[in-house]
């Protein structure tokens, strides 16, 4: 009786390892944070930032979760870095009190309040985005979301695109309202390893 309770206990740690939360750290150098804003009602301008960094935990078994993120606001980046004539470049405009005001908030952050399963696939992520010191909740939507061995490493991994909008009024962000559209999509890629 005392082995088979053993035999039973060797087969049920591991399945209990495997349900226990595990932490994630997000890769910078493969996730991405993505702007598009509607420019002059003619085109869409799209930026994104250079650096983002993070942590999510994920509970598969449970179907729980939660997602920490930072974001310089000084890496943002539209294709208009400099100049050659020395005139100010979009970047730079985007980086003063106009806009992001990096000097004085130099992170945005998300932080998530729910993880949102269909089964189980992940759907969407409710959370609060700070920008310029103001907090409000913002809602992604899953469109991707995977998690297996990485193709060339072997290594365990998961990956996800997201969505959402926000208004950037509703940050403080006022310049240009409404030539330059109060409404910012947001797609997001993320990849991530264990801690």
């Amino acid at each position: 009786m005392i082995r088979h309770s053993f035999a039973v206990l060797a087969c049920v740690a591991p399945l209990s390892a495997l349900a226990a939360p595990q932490t994630y750290v997000i890769d910078p150098v493969h996730s991405f944070p993505n702007f598009r804003v509607n420019h002059l009602g003619m085109a869409s301008i799209m930026g994104r930032f250079e650096k983002m960094t993070g942590k999510v935990v994920l509970d598969q078994a449970a179907r729980t979760g939660s997602l920490e993120v930072k974001i310089p606001t000084a890496t943002v980046s539209t294709g208009d870095g400099k100049r050659a004539d020395g005139t100010r470049s979009r970047d730079d405009h985007l980086r003063t009190a106009d806009f992001f005001n990096s000097a004085e908030f130099p992170d945005m952050t998300y932080k998530s309040t729910k993880f949102n399963f269909n089964g189980d696939a992940l759907e969407s992520i409710d959370g609060n985005l700070t920008l310029l010191g103001v907090s409000k909740p913002v809602k992604l939507t899953v469109s991707s979301f995977k998690c297996g061995p990485h193709p060339f490493t072997k290594k365990p991994m998961c990956g996800a695109d997201a969505e959402g909008t926000i208004k950037r009024t509703d940050f403080g962000v006022k310049f240009g309202v409404p030539a330059i559209s109060d409404e910012v999509k947001l797609t997001i890629g993320v990849e991530a390893y264990p801690e």
